[in-house]
């Protein structure tokens, strides 16, 4: 059964591939010490069947967005500088891509963004793309105010 974790270090980082070196580096060799240095966090998809390996992973920060940024109807209601998460790193593995599991990243991380919304103010989820893999280069994905998708 699938499910997400936040990475420790039980799971498989340096056998971790996603055709992407910046974003293997990133897992492999900064993730964990973002984590303990509490300036992200970064979750991985694991089978319960081998635990260890990682079939893909997001890292959430949180982060200021300029509101003159925002969409042209909201930006004004808004002071320059507004509270959002970030989805600063998504990948799936080069073994497990085309199979959804990227969709299914995205999903969890919506929901996490979702449950913190909840306790702390935020405007949404914004998306920090490396590179047009996933296609959401730049879009915002979950808006506090509306609950919508975005």
């Amino acid at each position: 059964m699938l499910k997400i974790e936040l990475l420790d270090t039980s799971h498989n980082r340096k056998c971790f591939d996603c055709g992407n070196k910046q974003l293997n580096d990133y897992l492999q060799n900064t993730a964990r010490q973002h984590l303990v240095k509490g300036m992200s966090r970064t979750f991985v998809l694991v089978d319960d069947a081998h635990r260890k390996d990682i079939l893909g992973f997001f890292t959430l920060s949180v982060c200021e967005v300029e509101s003159k940024l925002l969409p042209y109807r909201i930006a004004g209601k808004y002071p320059e500088q507004v509270p959002a998460v970030k989805l600063a790193r998504l990948a799936v593995a080069l073994k497990n891509q085309k199979c959804g599991f990227g969709k299914y990243l995205v999903s969890s991380a919506v929901e996490k963004v979702i449950a913190i919304s909840e306790s702390v103010g935020i405007i949404g989820l914004f998306v920090d793309a490396k590179d047009e893999g996933y296609g959401m280069k730049g879009r915002r994905i979950w808006d506090e105010r509306t609950k919508d998708m975005g």
